[in-house]
């Protein structure tokens, strides 16, 4: 078992120092016209691509380093830049994870390069899972996926909403039902291949935060996919569904929920790096901004607030590793520490931005600072891939055994 260790070792500290760089020189001074124009900011993500951060084998590197910290270390450094062009440059992960979490190695090896592409040709990849009337309640999924035997394909139809990507995606992985009177245990995940018939963008969604993200609904009609895309292939599927039928113990995740376990560190990680860039605006400008005579950072009430904003973003990021390393070292999240983690930074962040805001008065409520950017960016993250009530749930359930409601 790889030793726990809160120093990141040279590899870590040479990954997150370039990171920094790139978010510091490239995303920082674009993010405003960004988050204006609420557009996918293209040049950004190919530059990302072209010095290697948007890539396969980046994202392989840091998933697979062994203490686990590889990942929300390059989360909290791309989201410390701007949290809207790092979900832009990091929303395909998503979709790769999804694929790794339920392909087989086969179905890894074709499609996860293909969600990336090349600096010269880049690509993005879509996961589809919320639905207009299924959104934490994942046993509610409307669409469908009914197989055609004599074919060898399957066929999906529904609409799926807030999808990052949706749309504009080169891969699409879709959550889909196969036997509704199983509700959540009858679920399965779809590769749609660039360019399949009957897959369409519908509504584009303007959002009060991370508005350089992509997000909109993808509607699917009769669109027919290849048997070998089903992730995990069919056989793996007919054994998961017979034993959910018969009641058995053991009957396997469900696809939307592997996904977002395996994810919920890194977007807590996200949350961590939007919270250090408000505290550390906040701190600047509390050393240099005079009132009365003296730095107003000399007034105890702004000065026990940047403490408290301080002590929230470091124990929101030990949540996050501990997290992590327990997912590198095949540790099972007994007591949830994946929600933990997720929860907590995402309030933290939330808190955080609110009280720069605060102290920078009038300043903080305008575009001429970003932290009025940053805590519309922070918004989000009590509500996506889990909201915090469902991630108090799900960790209620696992430290009391008890089925809460």
């Amino acid at each position: 078992m790889t030793t726990f260790s809160l120093d990141p070792g040279p590899d870590q500290i040479a990954v997150r120092d370039w990171l920094h760089g790139f978010a510091a020189d490239v995303v920082r001074p674009a993010a405003a016209e960004w988050d204006e124009r609420e557009e996918t900011p293209w040049p950004i993500i190919q530059e990302a691509a072209k010095l290697g951060i948007y890539s396969l084998d980046f994202y392989a590197q840091q998933f697979f380093d062994p203490s686990g910290v590889g990942i929300p270390i390059a989360m909290e450094e791309l989201f410390w830049g701007d949290a809207g062009i790092g979900l832009a440059i990091t929303g395909t992960t998503l979709a790769a994870v999804a694929v790794l979490a339920n392909g087989t190695d086969e179905q890894i090896g074709t499609w996860a390069p293909q969600m990336f592409g090349t600096p010269e040709e880049v690509r993005l990849a879509a996961f589809c899972s919320s639905e207009p009337d299924a959104g934490s309640d994942v046993s509610a999924l409307r669409t469908r996926a009914v197989y055609d035997q004599a074919k060898d394909e399957w066929v999906l139809n529904g609409t799926k909403t807030w999808a990052t990507n949706g749309g504009i995606a080169h891969v699409h992985v879709v959550v889909a039902t196969v036997d509704p009177e199983l509700g959540a245990r009858g679920q399965a995940s779809f590769i749609v291949p660039p360019g399949t018939p009957g897959l369409s963008q519908g509504q584009k969604f303007k959002k009060h935060g991370i508005r350089a993200s992509h997000t909109a609904e993808v509607v699917l009609d009769g669109v027919r996919v290849p048997g070998h895309c089903l992730l995990g292939g069919k056989e793996k599927l007919d054994a998961r569904l017979a034993r959910a039928r018969e009641g058995t113990r053991g009957s396997g995740k469900n696809a939307a929920m592997a996904t977002f376990e395996a994810s919920r560190p890194a977007v807590g990680a996200q949350a961590v790096g939007i919270a250090r860039a408000a505290y550390e605006v906040a701190l600047d400008y509390a050393g240099t901004r005079v009132q009365f005579g003296k730095p107003i950072i000399e007034n105890q009430g702004v000065a026990f607030q940047l403490a408290d904003m301080k002590t929230r973003i470091d124990a929101a990021r030990l949540l996050v590793w501990r997290a992590s390393w327990m997912a590198a070292t095949h540790q099972p999240f007994t007591a949830a520490e994946g929600s933990m983690s997720k929860l907590y930074a995402g309030e933290t962040a939330k808190f955080v931005t609110e009280r720069a805001m605060q102290i920078l008065g009038g300043n903080g409520f305008t575009r001429e600072y970003p932290v009025e950017r940053m805590h519309r960016d922070s918004a989000i993250y009590t509500v996506f891939e889990g909201t915090s009530e469902i991630q108090r749930l799900v960790i209620a359930r696992a430290v009391s055994g008890a089925p809460i409601r």
